[in-house]
């Protein structure tokens, strides 16, 4: 195998599949990077055998042929190399770089050691618009669980179904839940998925609100393909519990806030807040909301803001780090909050129009929901 290609776009090549590379791992190849020439340019490609990633780079081919070399080194030979063109070349299992009057020389491994990825079936396939799966993704991944006593918990939920999609995530704690617009199914009918973040991450990273992203299944994989970028990841395995079931339908109790400044001010409280509940009292009547905290190894807080409220007088604590995961990825300048009673759980949402990408309700506020379960207060 001979080519060559441009710094640059090696660099870019290296770092895009550097997040599918295992940091531990029992199986040597998988710390290897696959480098292929061919005629269509250099594909390199990572896998920790649950997700993987594949990538296509402008590059002058002489000699085709394939190769496995160490992608930690490799990622730091490019970062260092100077800005010249950069000729790879194997000798049997050895892979060289020139670079300018650098040389470097690696031991590799054969290609037929490196897993193969899945094979899957593009004929029926969905095909999403780049910027409403982002949305989708940086919306609700954030909430879900990293516990491995409940696996199921640890993916996030994707239903795609007649003219929509749909992303929930959950911990068992707090949840999120947003809907987006499909665009076209191209015959690949309804589905539920579990995807582990891992993978949705990589396809935040790797395509741009512009790209147009094919999705297309097997049995027990999933398979995002842009036009030089295609990423795998096994599906999670499991009925996803009923969340449904959890979200309350009759809270009548409504209060509507600036969210930076209630934000802010759950920042404020956490600082005093128990390093073991991180709970954070609200109390709210009339248009005042206000915060309270009592640690009793550390001191306590207290603060108090103005808000708008439409119910009876009400106390109801929370995990202070729950709440300010929320109010984060809120995308709205202001929030809506509606309770029942201290024990059931409480809805966040966004008010009006939203602050950045997405899509939007009829009534100008993004199908974005968010709910936190309470914690118990002590008297």
């Amino acid at each position: 195998m001979k080519f060559t290609i441009t710094r640059d776009n090696l660099r870019k090549g290296l770092a895009a599949v550097a997040g599918s590379v295992p940091t531990r791992t029992t199986l040597p190849v998988l710390s290897n990077l696959l480098l292929e020439a061919d005629g269509d340019g250099v594909r390199i490609s990572g896998t920790d055998l649950d997700t993987g990633v594949s990538v296509r780079v402008p590059g002058e081919v002489e000699e085709e042929g394939a190769i496995t070399a160490p992608a930690k080194k490799l990622q730091e030979i490019a970062r260092e190399l100077p800005s010249h063109p950069v000729e790879v070349s194997t000798r049997g299992e050895i892979v060289s770089l020139h670079c300018g009057k650098s040389r470097f020389r690696l031991n590799g491994l054969p290609r037929d050691e490196f897993p193969d990825f899945p094979t899957v079936d593009f004929s029926q396939r969905w095909s999403l618009d780049g910027g409403q799966l982002r949305t989708l993704i940086s919306r609700v991944s954030f909430a879900v669980s990293t516990e491995e006593t409940r696996p199921i918990l640890n993916g996030v939920l994707w239903q795609i179904g007649d003219g929509e999609m749909r992303m929930v995530a959950t911990n068992g704690h707090r949840l999120a839940k947003m809907s987006q617009p499909l665009e076209s199914a191209n015959g690949a009918g309804e589905a539920e998925l579990i995807v582990h973040p891992r993978a949705l991450n990589q396809v935040t990273k790797l395509f741009d609100e512009g790209d147009r992203i094919e999705v297309a299944r097997s049995e027990n994989h999933l398979v995002f393909r842009g036009e030089d970028v295609n990423i795998f990841t096994r599906l999670i395995e499991g009925p996803y519990p009923n969340y449904e079931q959890v979200i309350p339908r009759d809270n009548d109790k409504i209060l509507v806030a600036d969210r930076e400044a209630l934000n802010a001010a759950v920042r404020r409280m956490a600082i005093v807040a128990s390093d073991q509940t991180h709970r954070v009292r609200l109390a709210m009547s009339g248009s005042t909301l206000k915060f309270s905290v009592q640690t009793p190894d550390l001191g306590e807080a207290s603060e108090e803001m103005s808000v708008d409220y439409d119910g009876d007088a009400l106390e109801i604590g929370f995990n202070a780090n729950y709440l300010l995961e929320v109010l984060r990825y809120i995308p709205a300048d202001e929030v809506r909050l509606s309770f029942k009673a201290p024990e059931r759980a409480a809805i966040l949402e966004p008010v009006g129009s939203a602050a950045g990408e997405g899509g939007a309700t009829t009534a100008g506020a993004p199908d974005f929901l968010c709910l936190v379960m309470p914690l118990r207060l002590m008297d």
